[in-house]
């Protein structure tokens, strides 16, 4: 990624439940960023491979087919849409079965590699908050603030138990938290871009923090460094 006046990159890695997507989106508001959401690509590809009856498990076809769809974001009325093909799929790629089936095709290079540039695309030339995974150890490893959110996975289970009820999709918390382990698992052991923190990462316990809190301290260190 080149140094331009004109781009300022700001990464959020964690895992799950972090609060990384409420974080991200406040802030990129408070500083007047795009706000880039990659694990929303990722739940487009797993969306988009049931929708074709393409197994979460062939990396070959996943990749083929990441290729040749047409991701977009939309920041209309103050949300972040995602289009695929031309068709809004913003609510169906949040269902609990395709955010499982983003964590099961993330693991393949091929759709990792499909990914990379359309990312890297995105936070060309411009100020962006990109949340994800491996944003600022693969997808921006020169981005000019790098945090990495965490917190205790009792307090990130009961985050996402009250995030799907909220959607209208209950969820026992017992349920989610042993599918948030395997989740925690496969993220941080999978050969290709595991979840970890980067070495230049600040990090941030979020657990007894309200989103607002963790907010205003990340302004204060983008505006430090010239954000």
């Amino acid at each position: 990624m080149s140094a331009r006046a004109d781009s300022f990159v700001v990464t959020i890695d964690g895992p799950a439940g972090a609060g990384k997507s409420t974080v991200a989106k406040a802030l990129a508001r408070r500083l007047g960023y795009t706000f880039l959401d990659s694990g929303a690509l990722y739940r487009a590809g797993a969306w988009a491979a049931h929708r074709r009856d393409i197994a979460w498990s062939d990396g070959h076809a996943l990749g083929q087919l990441i290729r040749d769809l047409d991701i977009r974001f939309d920041g209309r009325d103050e949300a972040n849409h995602i289009t695929v093909d031309g068709e809004d799929v913003t609510d169906e790629i949040r269902r609990p079965e395709i955010s499982e089936g983003a964590s099961q095709v993330s693991a393949f290079l091929e759709v990792r590699h499909g990914l990379l540039a359309l990312q890297r695309r995105i936070g060309a030339n411009r100020r962006v908050v990109a949340e994800g995974r491996d944003m600022g150890t693969v997808v921006f490893p020169d981005a000019h603030v790098k945090f990495f959110l965490t917190a205790p996975i009792e307090v990130r289970a009961q985050r996402r138990t009250l995030e799907l009820a909220e959607r209208g999709r209950p969820q026992d918390l017992d349920v989610v938290l042993t599918e948030m382990r395997l989740r925690d698992q496969r993220d941080s052991t999978r050969a290709v871009a595991p979840l970890r923190r980067a070495e230049d990462a600040i990090e941030i316990d979020t657990g007894g923090l309200r989103p607002e809190e963790v907010v205003s301290r990340m302004v204060g260190v983008v505006r430090e460094r010239g954000g």
